[in-house]
């Protein structure tokens, strides 16, 4: 019970992260118009850098067999795939619709598969040792960060107003804790659980990244504002890496 208790409290300071976004509703329209691209492009980075200094090597740690997890990984990329063509059947049933609603909801689905993940980690951790459990979960935190302000960039990109992209944000968060109590009661078989997982998000955030968030950066046909978003996409990934040196080791 205890394990659990630890793993519950853990989830829900990192939960509380996901509301960073409310600092953008002292900003302006206007202001938080003029970034959004470069918050596109930070987004972009993020989850590039989540699926190849985090999400990936951590898999291939946990199963030396690189063929079954690139094939979870190509899983991941082909149903958000899918996924996606759906939502924007969904949301648009015209080719002359120009709506970003679908990529919202798309990447909420692959934060949701992450943060479940996190749970299943910090559960797994404590279930060890509470000396272990919170190095690994401050480390998380750490990594929520930038993964967070992400999120919500790609939720006001895609037409979620400032409340309900810090709402939706939120709620995703706290998909955390299905993720403790799933590993708390399935210990035994977390292990196999957790390669698919990681794996599978791994391919969702490639997708998401490679297939949407890059293309729409490429719009912009400004040389200046072309540089710096290029610029804001090599930071995330610089700084994706370096929560990987310092933090996870």
């Amino acid at each position: 019970m205890l394990v659990l208790l630890s793993s519950l409290i853990s989830v829900l300071v990192i939960s509380a992260i996901s509301l960073v976004g409310i600092f953008s509703l002292a900003l302006s329209d206007r202001l938080l118009k003029n970034t959004l691209l470069w918050l596109v492009s930070f987004s972009a980075g993020s989850l590039m850098g989540s699926a190849f200094f985090h999400l990936l090597p951590e898999a291939l740690d946990q199963n030396n067999n690189s063929v079954q997890i690139f094939i979870y990984v190509l899983m991941g990329f082909c149903i958000f795939f899918v996924l996606e063509r759906i939502l924007r059947w969904h949301h648009c049933h015209d080719q002359s619709c120009n709506t970003h609603a679908h990529l919202g909801w798309l990447n909420l689905i692959g934060d949701s598969i992450h943060n479940i993940i996190d749970g299943l980690l910090i559960v797994s951790t404590f279930s060890v040792s509470p000396a272990l459990g919170i190095p690994v979960t401050f480390s998380i935190i750490f990594h929520e960060i930038p993964q967070e302000l992400s999120d919500f960039g790609v939720l006001l990109y895609s037409g979620f107003s400032k409340g309900k992209a810090i709402f939706y944000n939120f709620l995703t968060a706290l998909t955390a804790i299905g993720g403790v109590l799933l590993g708390y009661f399935l210990l035994d078989k977390i292990f196999s659980l957790n390669q698919f997982l990681l794996s599978f998000a791994a391919g969702g955030f490639i997708y998401i990244s490679a297939s949407d968030l890059i293309p729409e950066i490429h719009q912009d046909r400004n040389l200046v504002r072309s540089i710096i978003s290029f610029t804001v996409f090599l930071a995330a990934l610089v700084l994706m890496l370096i929560f990987k040196i310092f933090f996870e080791g």
